[in-house]
């Protein structure tokens, strides 16, 4: 075969070839794909109590279902199917359903093709906020809940808050209240109203309604643990008691160990029956700044011969009738007495001769005050144990913490041997005047010191309190005794108008000193008890005096 014959012979073939596939139907060359998932042209939002979801737009889709949740999508609140990119999630679209205020939803959404085995996948599109309800109702604070009882706040003003009612906190649609309660006229007037009745450790939702029925606001109240059982046997509850005689009924009912709950801001005389068994005078939880107030002029009596585990005062007020003649206690005991704690917590205590006066053969072996404000205090100071000769009254340790202490005649005084002195993370000013001293051990030959020695941290202290008016601001540190008690002093400060009666310097105090004036470093130490720090750049701003006014 030539080679002409050979071309004429492919040439043949290949035009059959092209035939062939001229005359078979054009086939795909790419498969149909799912639709992308939805995407979000912007950031999902909320408008009152519905959700703005603005998805790209994807040209293959017919439509979109959207799920909406509360958590995460454990469970699914609502499902339903659009047909636009831009959807809002209200009533109409829910069917007569609301979505809640002031709750966090998740959404998600799959895009749909013509083809359902084209659909996309689903995609999480992220999480919003609804807003709050429009509320004439103050948000609730730390100081608006106790134990069994709320406090509601509205903003008065065209408005009649006529009715309170209480729900579950489960209840998120309000239908089924658990209580529910006419608000006084005075209430209404006053913006305010308590809810009492409730549980401790609960939380509810409160909501406030118009004279109309309309509501006006609601929102989660949590009460706080109880501090007092009184249902227990042990506990007498005054907490709804205004006679001011009351306590000193209970002094006499009250039993070993027991604890007597006053009433939050009333005035109570100190008893004259005896303090004859160890017991907790507290005060219930309440609203307001007051405390519950105990006045006092003698001083209240503690029972001779006793042997006492504690008297203890909690969140009290003390007021004395006469900075020249009152105290807390003034015992002047023949018969061996002894309590083994006499505390003070978050207490205030004022216009005093002295906080505790001992004479005779009483002994106290913890003197505490912690978290309290003690102020106007006369000659007999903080303590003072008056009986000279051994053998006679005494405090083995003396333990201040936490507090604040101003305007203080004589600090500690005392003619016997101590254990142990702590003071520590308190704020002093104006304690001791120029002629008064802060540590006064003044008994006979080996009942003048301080065992276990004097331990101070942590602290700041101001110049003397000049009663006088005399313009003299030294104090004297140590007036009598203390040769051979060892005085550590940690983390401490003077402020630059401190300064000593020469001869009775305290070696060691200051740790440091501040250069500036008492009126300098702090907000108003003379008239207001306000000791935040006016100098914010003092070095202890953070680590030193009494923690509630410390820069936090």
């Amino acid at each position: 075969m030539n080679k002409t014959h050979i071309k004429q012979g492919f040439a043949i073939v290949m035009m059959s070839l092209v035939a062939f596939f001229a005359c078979k139907p054009e086939e795909e060359i790419t498969a149909e794909t799912r639709l992308f998932r939805p995407v979000l042209n912007k950031e999902l939002s909320a408008k009152n109590n519905t959700i703005i979801v603005n998805m790209g737009n994807i040209k293959a889709a017919t439509g979109y279902t959207v799920e909406v949740s509360r958590d995460t999508f454990k469970t699914t609140d609502f499902t339903f199917k659009v047909d636009t990119n831009y959807v809002i999630v209200d009533e109409t679209l829910l069917k007569g359903e609301s979505l809640y205020w002031n709750t966090t939803y998740q959404v998600r959404a799959l895009a749909h093709a013509a083809k359902t085995e084209l659909d996309s996948k689903m995609s999480d599109l992220g999480s919003v906020k609804t807003e709050k309800f429009p509320s004439i109702m103050a948000t609730p604070t730390a100081a608006d809940v106790i134990d069994v009882a709320a406090r509601i706040r509205w903003s008065t003003g065209g408005v009649t808050v006529a009715k309170v009612k209480v729900f579950a906190k489960t209840d998120l649609k309000l239908a089924t209240p658990l209580a529910q309660y006419d608000v006084s006229e005075a209430d209404q007037k006053a913006g305010s109203t308590i809810v009492s009745k409730l549980n401790p450790l609960t939380t509810y939702q409160l909501a406030i309604y118009a004279t109309d029925g309309t509501i006006k606001g609601w929102d989660n109240f949590t009460t706080i643990s109880r501090s007092v059982d009184t249902s227990s046997p042990n506990v007498i509850d005054l907490s709804e008691s205004d006679d001011p005689t009351a306590l000193n009924t209970a002094l006499l009912n009250v039993v070993e160990g027991g604890i007597i709950v006053l009433k939050k801001g009333a005035t109570y005389v100190m008893p004259t029956n005896n303090f004859a068994k160890s017991v907790t005078v507290t005060s219930a939880y309440g609203f307001g700044e007051q405390k519950t107030i105990i006045t006092t002029s003698g001083g209240g009596n503690i029972a001779a011969g006793v042997n006492l585990d504690y008297i203890r005062f909690n969140n009290i007020e003390f007021i004395g009738a006469d900075i020249g003649g009152s105290y807390i206690f003034n015992p002047n005991i023949s018969t061996l007495t002894t309590v083994k704690e006499l505390s003070l917590d978050n207490c205030i205590a004022s216009n005093m001769r002295g906080l505790l006066r001992i004479r005779g053969k009483f002994f106290a072996n913890n003197f505490i005050i912690k978290n309290s404000i003690i102020h106007q205090i006369g000659n007999y100071g903080i303590l003072t144990t008056d009986t000279d000769g051994a053998g006679n009254a005494a405090v083995d340790n003396i333990i201040f913490q936490k507090s604040t202490f101003s305007k203080i005649n004589i600090f500690l005084t005392s003619r016997q041997n101590s254990n142990s002195v702590l003071i520590e993370d308190c704020t002093l000013s104006e304690v001791a005047t120029n002629s008064g001293s802060l540590f006064n051990w003044r008994g006979a030959a080996g009942l003048r010191n301080v065992t276990n020695g004097i331990k101070i941290s942590n602290c700041i202290w101001g110049h003397a309190w000049d009663q006088a008016g005399t313009a003299v601001l030294a104090v004297r540190g140590k007036s009598a005794g203390l040769d051979v008690t060892n005085i550590t002093v940690l983390n401490t400060y003077t402020t630059g108008d401190f300064s000593y009666v020469a001869g009775t310097e305290i070696s060691g105090l200051p740790s440091f000193t501040y250069t500036k004036k008492a009126s300098e470093l702090w907000v108003s130490p003379y008239s207001g008890l306000n000791f935040n720090f006016k100098d914010t750049s003092f070095p202890g701003r953070k680590d030193t005096g009494d923690p509630r006014w410390r820069v936090q």
